[in-house]
């Protein structure tokens, strides 16, 4: 999860806000997909309270930015899928995940059985299987 730009601010990510120095315009849209250098990512109350620079266009792609719902809606998907297949679902790393990292390696269990190789939940397909 990204955090807003702004010094001290803690808060998540809603919006995303780039400068166009050429035409004196400051875009503000919603989060990007991947952050980008030159770019600046802002929470719900610093989007709504933005302003541009003096002499400077603010255009904004929307007009209310809201704070995401509790809980990753990938990682939800994620989830959803291991339990349809019956894997049970690692801990996050950082969070205590250390032990089933090292319990895999231990185990030789380094590939999935479908011509991948598995690091912890992700898979990586060789090209040209399915």
């Amino acid at each position: 999860m990204r955090r807003c730009s702004r010094t001290a601010c803690g808060r998540s990510a809603v919006a995303t806000l780039t400068y166009v120095y050429a035409e004196q315009t400051a875009v503000l849209g919603h989060l990007a997909t991947f952050a980008e250098p030159h770019t600046y990512d802002l929470c719900a109350f610093h989007a709504e309270r933005l302003t541009a620079p003096q002499g400077w266009e603010l255009l904004r792609l929307s007009m209310h930015f809201e704070e995401p719902a509790d809980g990753d809606d990938l990682l939800a998907v994620a989830d959803a899928v291991r339990e349809e297949r019956g894997v049970v679902s690692p801990p996050l790393p950082g969070l205590g995940g250390l032990e089933h990292d090292e319990q895999a390696r231990a185990d030789g269990n380094g590939t999935d059985g479908l011509g991948g190789h598995r690091v912890s939940h992700l898979r990586v397909l060789r090209e040209g299987r399915s």
